[in-house]
């Protein structure tokens, strides 16, 4: 399609201090952390030289236009109605995690997730003196079958590769130390869309066992064309009564840097918690950037999401493309997020070994799917939010180990 943003373009990040550029080894084709090599939407600058050319900067507040962009965009994107009382302010999702973590535990406590999961979610769960409880999905592997499957198939294979557990999740929930799961919704890495029964099936048995929830969804507004999520807090009142939902424009329109996110909480009385939580660390008040990029983000980028969305569809038939090509790699149908989960045991190395000799032979870094739990470790993880070119030199560099 013709696109009236410009993803191919090929910026120079490195020396930047970028994390992705600037801390990958020298790696010359860092396709590892979740950041997007495109520049932010053109409204999201402006409103950034806008602020910049005031020349003051101090202390700031939540205005009223940043709760009414937060409830119009999960209103009209996502068919879920959020009420003004519910937004708190943070500055990222996982500072929210954290504070929760530390709020809803004690050290000790269990915290559930159902790994491969984000990795970050171990470290917030290990930081706080909590046990990290792995629940871990269920692969399909054999429905792969010989050769990979169309990404376009997802709509009848992605939801059975990858099945929660329900068996194995209750008896991690029934423990009287278990406090909390972190759920994440979309799933990263696995690229799952969890449907309402799913949703409603996870928000009994947490209720069932009085397990809070804490749903991640900062891919959210990341899903292929024609696709969309179901907020966890959005299937019933029961999902809606237990749970804590970690939001942000930050994944969708690559402003991760500006550290801008919110937290939605029906149940006022987990609101409450929640909110002294926060601010008593300290993560409940926004920079001068943090407002004005929200606001203009929610309110005038979606055209420039929707082409994104588009765009990075297209780089999934890329790489599925591509992949064909090499049975041993079985690439896992995805629905949601940039990031693309690779089965890489047909090979005969780990997720570790061939991530190092990628890097190493090719200057490809991909990230070891050990780093989301122990059902992650035959796998890589591959983030192909970049200009094609960049994506397609990169592919030509992996022909060489394959």
């Amino acid at each position: 399609m013709e696109y009236k943003y410009n993803f191919d373009k090929m910026t120079q990040r490195r020396g930047t201090s970028s994390l992705k550029w600037d801390d990958c080894d020298g790696a010359a084709y860092p396709l590892w952390v979740a950041d997007m090599d495109f520049e932010a939407a053109p409204p999201i600058r402006k409103a950034l030289e806008d602020r910049v050319s005031h020349g003051i900067f101090g202390y700031n507040i939540i205005p009223n236009e940043w709760y009414d962009a937060y409830i119009s965009w999960w209103d009209r994107r996502h068919n879920f109605k959020m009420e003004k009382d519910w937004l708190i302010f943070c500055t990222g999702v996982v500072p929210a995690i954290s504070s929760t973590v530390r709020k809803l535990t004690v050290p000790g406590d269990n915290v559930v997730i159902l790994t491969p999961v984000y990795n970050i979610f171990f470290n917030s769960i290990i930081n706080n003196g909590c046990n990290v409880c792995e629940v871990p999905l269920i692969y399909n592997k054999s429905l792969l079958g010989g050769d990979n499957l169309s990404i376009k198939d997802s709509d009848l294979v992605s939801h059975d590769i990858y099945k929660i557990d329900y068996e194995n999740l209750e008896e991690a929930l029934s423990d009287e130390k278990t406090k909390l799961l972190i759920f994440c919704n979309p799933h990263n890495p696995v690229g799952r869309i969890w449907s309402t029964e799913e949703l409603a099936k996870v928000g009994e048995l947490c209720a069932k066992h009085n397990v809070t929830v804490l749903s991640d969804e900062i891919h959210c507004d990341i899903t292929d064309p024609g696709k969309e999520y179901i907020p966890f807090a959005s299937v019933n009142e029961t999902n809606k009564n237990i749970s804590i939902t970690a939001i942000a424009p930050t994944k969708a329109f690559n402003i991760a840097g500006m550290q801008t996110a919110a937290v939605s909480i029906p149940n006022p009385d987990l609101r409450k918690k929640i909110w002294r939580a926060l601010n008593t660390d300290e993560v409940a008040e926004p920079n001068s950037f943090a407002i004005p990029v929200t606001i203009a983000a929610f309110n005038e980028g979606e055209p420039w999401l929707e082409e994104l969305r588009n765009y990075i569809y297209e780089n999934k038939q890329i790489v599925k493309d591509f992949l064909s090509a090499y049975p041993k790699l079985k690439l896992i149908p995805s629905e949601a997020t940039y990031l693309l989960w690779i089965d890489v045991s047909g090979t005969g190395m780990n997720g570790t070994e061939l991530e190092k000799k990628l890097k190493a032979e090719t200057g490809v870094y991909l990230t070891a799917g050990g780093e989301y739990g122990r059902s992650g470790e035959n796998f890589l993880r591959m983030n192909i939010a970049c200009p094609r070119k960049r994506l397609e030199e990169a592919l030509e560099l992996v022909k060489r180990i394959l």
